[in-house]
């Protein structure tokens, strides 16, 4: 008898671990696979897996693409890398742009989901659409017709213009694609069904990474394009998954389903989408652009200074996109929940978001702190490029936890429809001491790059305080959307 009673102890923890095990199994299956969880009366932690994991997940494959991508361009030198980063800080507007309508459709979305009302939220998927379409043609024409121009604008060589503009009129010209990619795939995840946003993209970036050496060396029956292939790889994978999602809206049986009633304008939601657009694509357009004028200053110093910030901004790109992918689901609750009615519950699930996020993007950051040079290492051996891409990774790795938690509460003002708390967060932080910052510390003062990462550091250190303050206030509770 004692013998039985001493080993008690011992099988109540075995059995519950094995019990904790099936269900953490069974709720990975259904994040998967799609779940038809109410997420305004699910469990919070429950609720919150369930929508994180696939969005996790969904933005892996993206952080991986960004990283194999820039590594296959990195084989042509530092010129087609330089180009690339060019290219992509001025691709930062049309993202800014896509996720500003993108915020604005989070929004409407899940609060229409909320109140149990999917009519309302096909119908502000709609005017997303049309919106989204309409804007981009408004930066491809430009974009194709002026790409030397801008490469000029922005301290390119005059080699590297004639080499690789190519790639840069290529990317704006089809901006469409990126802009339609962001804003269905909202839609989804704002609905509930995550799952769904995260095979669209892993559908995009699976066909993106098998054509990218096929076309950027000419591997096979493929021609060989140098970095232009970069750019028509990307365009080829994301277009198709572009017409997934269409056939998922309209054929999918999803939670947002468009039939031919929404096909129309709809002025009064057009006009909500475009006032919570212009928040979203303000506070987006204040930082993506203020990474442009990062790149102005560190191309001062030259093309290898500028490819090592090209990778150690990749690598940042790869190891944010999953925190991203958490701030989502934060937005998704918040806004459902708004929905439903529940604001403390609401609050409750920003708060648990934030510190799992606390957490990944530490233990990330011991990693980048730690061994820099392995990772930057992986791309490029050029002893130049190799320095400056440590420095910047180290100096951005040590703001990763304060900014896991901004990420989070800035996503949950989007979530609550308050864009324009971000708005003015983001015109502070980055245009009124970010940038300013960055110029004297790395030229007056003598800094060079450091000042610039320095300068990026305590930017994003102060939005996230600015962002928690405020949100601690509690007035996005009562936003109507």
């Amino acid at each position: 008898m004692y013998r039985r009673l001493r080993n008690i102890p011992a099988r109540i923890p075995f059995r519950v671990f094995v019990q904790n095990l099936r269900g953490l199994r069974g709720n990975v299956r259904e994040a998967i696979a799609g779940s038809d969880q109410d997420f305004t009366t699910v469990k919070l932690s429950k609720a919150i897996f369930l929508l994180a994991l696939p969005m996790v997940l969904e933005l892996v494959m993206e952080s991986v693409f960004a990283v194999v991508d820039i590594f296959f361009v990195s084989k042509l030198g530092a010129g087609a890398v330089a180009t690339v980063g060019i290219t992509e800080s001025l691709i930062t507007i049309v993202y800014s742009l896509a996720i500003g309508l993108s915020t604005a459709t989070t929004a409407l979305v899940s609060r229409r989901i909320g109140e149990k009302n999917p009519d309302g939220a096909s119908t502000a998927a709609v005017q997303a659409i049309l919106a989204g379409v309409l804007i981009s043609f408004l930066i491809s024409v430009p974009g194709v017709l002026f790409a030397k121009d801008i490469l000029r604008l922005m301290g390119s060589a005059p080699g590297t213009i004639r080499a690789f503009s190519g790639y840069t009129a290529i990317m704006l010209g089809s901006n469409v694609i990126i802009m339609l990619l962001f804003i269905i795939n909202a839609v989804f995840r704002s609905s509930g069904d995550a799952a769904v946003s995260m095979r669209v993209l892993w559908l995009a970036n699976s066909i993106n990474i098998v054509l990218d050496p096929c076309l950027i060396f000419g591997w096979g029956p493929f021609p060989e394009l140098g970095v232009q292939g970069a750019a028509i790889a990307t365009n080829i994978g994301r277009g198709l998954a572009v017409l997934y999602q269409f056939y998922l809206l309209f054929r999918g049986g999803k939670r947002v389903q468009i039939r031919g009633r929404h096909l129309k304008v709809d002025f009064g939601v057009m006009k909500r989408l475009i006032r919570l657009a212009v928040g979203g694509i303000g506070q987006s357009l204040i930082a993506t652009s203020s990474w442009i004028g990062m790149v102005r200053i560190v191309s001062v110093f030259g093309s290898a200074v500028l490819a090592g910030y090209t990778i150690a901004i990749r690598i940042v790109i790869f190891s944010i996109l999953p925190a991203w992918g958490l701030s989502n689901a934060a937005a998704t609750m918040v806004g459902q929940n708004l929905g439903a009615k529940k604001p403390e519950r609401a609050e409750r699930a920003a708060w648990q978001t934030g510190a799992i996020n606390m957490l990944l993007m530490g233990g990330l950051a011991v990693f980048f702190i730690v061994w820099p040079g392995f990772f930057i290492r992986l791309f490029i051996q050029d002893p130049a490029v190799v320095a400056s891409g440590i420095l910047c990774l180290r100096w951005l790795a040590y703001g990763y936890v304060s900014y896991g938690l901004g990420m989070v509460v800035v996503h949950s003002f989007n979530g609550a429809g308050d864009t324009a708390t971000p708005t003015f967060i983001n015109l502070f932080c980055f245009w009124m001491l970010e940038i300013p910052l960055a110029y004297v510390l790395a030229i007056p003062l003598g800094l060079e790059e450091q000042g610039v990462y320095i300068a990026i550091l305590a930017a994003e250190t102060m939005m996230t305080v600015a962002a928690v303050v405020l949100f601690r206030r509690g007035r996005w509770k009562t936003r109507e959307v």
